[in-house]
């Protein structure tokens, strides 16, 4: 199975930048790789993907033109830069990858454990 580990979360205050990390297993392809968030008593919601083939970035309303998904697929990674942060990014983010380790195995979608942001004064 496809294995994530997300770091980099912490305590910032309201205007800060903090930079979320996401190691994910060799995988020979993917479809997506993104970033999701989830607050207490809410859904599960995309902030950030980058879609295979074009590496066509898209982002949710409330963070464009502050965060930032990248890849480094040398070193199996996927970042989400977070700049001026605010109270309402609080939360646990989620790293996902949509991908198969080898072009025989089944395509899995894959979550990471989560890594909490909290944005407070």
């Amino acid at each position: 199975q496809v294995q994530l580990v997300e770091s980099g979360g912490g305590l910032v205050q309201p205007g800060g930048s903090l930079r979320l990390s996401c190691a994910h297993s060799a995988i020979s392809s993917f479809r997506t790789m993104g970033w999701y968030r989830q607050s207490p008593g809410t859904q599960r919601e995309l902030v950030a993907v980058i879609t295979s083939g074009d590496g066509r970035t898209s982002y949710a309303d409330a963070v464009k033109g502050r965060f930032t998904i990248s890849r480094d697929p040398a070193k199996n990674m996927v970042y989400l830069q977070m700049n001026s942060l605010k109270p309402e990014d609080t939360a646990v983010y989620y790293c996902n990858v949509d991908g198969r380790r080898a072009a025989w195995t089944a395509r899995e979608n894959v979550w990471g454990q989560g890594t909490q942001v909290t944005v407070s004064s």
